[in-house]
């Protein structure tokens, strides 16, 4: 019973998933729509980039907000805090009059965008067991492909409606994640990790039994309390409450610069060019709009099987070699479609319908290369920060994910037009230096609790406790240990 309230638990909390590829997602085909375009009096360039970039502006602030709100708060009121804030801003979009209107809806909706990315994904890191929290933690990621995915095909559907519902709709839809949000959060519990920080013991022992408990486990439930609270007791011995205590310390040093640097290079990938630039790729290759937007709404499609099964997998196989593969093949992919399309330009005497369809068809490889770096650079940092500074370490971390983010989306309009297509080569080398990287610095982190995740980074308030750590896997597994 347990089991199935921490899983229920993190299905719901990825609905800030969701909130968060929808949102992404929805305004590319919104403010190209008819009517929008007549309603607004032909929103000007820097009018339609102010509306894209406010909400990553404002993603980076509820990213940054994290540091503080989910240390103070708990991380459940923070989750509902990022709701309500969701619901102000995805109204203002909803009944927009005028395009200030729009953009200061965007900028509030990215603020919680920004919020829950980075909270969710660190709540269910510590309401999850070890050997599944991969997977838990990985749900935001999942829901994300649905949101992009319902964005993509209900965009294409609203342009089959001549008023102003053909964009209002879309933007209206996106209260009800933060809708189900808000409500549903008085049903689960809040972290024990985070009330033990806080000294109520007794609670955090309450909801341990209530998240991991089957009646017949109680063996591995004293040990699993028994060492959370012993790590986060020494750890508060010796805590660092300022900021400057992320990099004096060399263990928490390198897991800031771990935690920054998969998010940085999550964005590196070049996936969100293509998120974002899709069509105007797909134009450069001839390809009509219509036709364009059934291949994103297709490749949106297999995303989710993809990373359905990333998430089936993760907890088998670990996070390092996936994140590997991954870069290499989000890396080789780009430079494979860059090479076709230099050689065989649309409109070229050496032009060549095949070679182009293959450009098309490396697009598909790239999604398929991505999700595990996708999955994983959510993951990650949830994972391995300590708990009196995982508010700011995962709070940083995002903060560089959506810095880039907003980098990126500014900077490759420009790229395209100076040098077209073979601004995929700047990404082919961030994903070889990314593979480069995880290969040599990232450490392993499957099947370990957050509390040994001290030993991974060689803290030395790690309670070094091998016979501990063995007792806890047989009782986890049903083994009775003699004396416990």
């Amino acid at each position: 019973m347990g089991r199935l309230l921490t899983g229920f638990s993190a299905v719901f909390l990825s609905i800030g998933g969701f909130l968060f590829g929808y949102d992404s997602g929805i305004i590319s085909s919104t403010i190209v729509q008819p009517n929008f375009v007549t309603y607004f009096s032909s929103p000007t360039s820097s009018e339609a980039g102010g509306i894209v970039s406010g909400f990553q502006g404002g993603a980076i602030l509820g990213a940054l907000s994290i540091s503080w709100l989910a240390d103070k708060f708990g991380r459940r009121k923070t989750v509902f805090i990022g709701s309500l804030i969701s619901i102000l801003g995805c109204a203002l979009q909803a009944g927009s009059a005028t395009i200030a209107m729009l953009i200061a809806g965007r900028l509030i909706a990215g603020i919680a965008v920004g919020l829950l990315s980075a909270v969710v994904p660190m709540y269910c890191s510590e309401i999850s067991e070890a050997r599944h929290r991969g997977m838990l933690s990985g749900l935001l990621q999942w829901m994300l492909s649905w949101g992009f995915l319902v964005a993509q095909w209900l965009g294409y559907g609203c342009t089959f409606v001549t008023s102003s519902f053909q964009w209002r709709f879309p933007l209206a839809f996106q209260l009800v994640p933060g809708l189900l949000l808000a409500a549903g959060i008085f049903f689960i519990e809040e972290s024990p990790r985070w009330l033990m920080e806080k000294d109520r013991f007794d609670e955090a022992r309450t909801v341990l039994e209530k998240l991991h408990g089957n009646g017949s486990n109680q063996e591995f439930l004293d040990l699993e309390f028994q060492e959370i609270r012993d790590v986060i007791v020494a750890e508060k011995t010796l805590a660092i409450k300022s900021w400057k205590g992320l990099v004096r310390r060399p263990s928490w040093r390198k897991r800031l610069l771990l935690g920054c640097g998969i998010q940085a290079f999550g964005q590196l990938s070049g996936v969100n060019v293509i998120n974002y630039y899709g069509p105007r790729i797909y134009q450069s290759l001839n390809i009509d709009t219509t036709t364009s937007l059934k291949i994103t709404g297709i490749s949106g499609s297999l995303s989710i099987i993809y990373c359905t099964i990333g998430l089936y997998v993760l907890d088998k196989i670990g996070r390092r070699i996936p994140l590997i593969v991954s870069a290499l093949g989000c890396g080789f992919s780009l430079l494979v479609a860059t090479v076709l399309d230099e050689h065989y330009k649309p409109g070229e005497p050496a032009s060549n319908p095949t070679a182009l369809r293959a450009v098309v068809s490396m697009n598909f490889v790239f999604s398929l290369a991505f999700i595990m770096t996708g999955i994983i650079s959510w993951v990650y940092p949830a994972e391995i920060f300590p708990v009196e500074i995982r508010a700011r370490g995962n709070s940083i971390s995002a903060v560089v994910n959506w810095s880039l983010n907003l980098i990126i989306a500014q900077v490759s309009p420009l790229a395209f037009q100076q040098v077209g297509y073979k601004y995929f080569y700047a990404y082919f080398v961030f994903n070889m230096c990314a593979a480069l990287c995880y290969f040599f610095f990232f450490p392993e982190t499957k099947g370990k609790t957050l509390e040994q995740m001290d030993m991974v980074f060689g803290d030395q308030l790690a309670l070094d406790d091998p016979e501990g750590t063995a007792k806890k896997e047989k009782a986890a597994a049903g083994i009775h240990i003699e004396g416990a």
